[in-house]
């Protein structure tokens, strides 16, 4: 949520595109994520949300897209999205912008949350906890 907030004077048009990843489990349906994003940036209607299958940049190519915008959490996380930034840009032309996170976010990862919340753990300083099924 932050990355998107902060980047929200950058951008007439944010599209949060949330690809389908076979080969992550997750613990919630697509569909319901989707929701949950939507609902969070209710407020802020140059928001959208889009479920994708496939390569990103062909959903840049579908919707007009030229930049992909992504948050950048520590130097691991530099590393292995700039290796698929440079491979977009080859296959497309899109750009990808880096923005870090802020550094009370460096820690969080989507495998983190779900572990802890899993085994019902407190994560209400971690997410929107008006989102998630109690």
């Amino acid at each position: 949520m932050s990355i998107v907030e902060r980047a929200l004077p950058l951008f007439a048009r944010i599209i949060v595109g949330m690809g389908v990843n076979t080969s992550k489990q997750t613990l919630f349906p697509v569909e319901q994520r989707a929701a949950w994003i939507r609902e969070a940036f209710a407020a802020h209607p140059q928001v959208e949300v889009i479920t994708f299958e496939g390569l990103t940049v062909d959903l840049c190519k579908r919707v007009g897209a030229r930049f992909i915008l992504r948050g950048l959490r520590n130097s691991t996380d530099h590393g292995y999205e700039r290796s698929i930034a440079l491979m977009n840009r080859q296959l497309s032309g899109v750009e990808t912008l880096f923005l870090p996170s802020a550094p009370e976010h460096a820690h969080i990862s989507s495998t983190i949350v779900r572990e802890l919340y899993t085994n019902k753990a407190d994560v209400s300083a971690l997410v929107p906890m008006r989102l998630l099924p109690r």
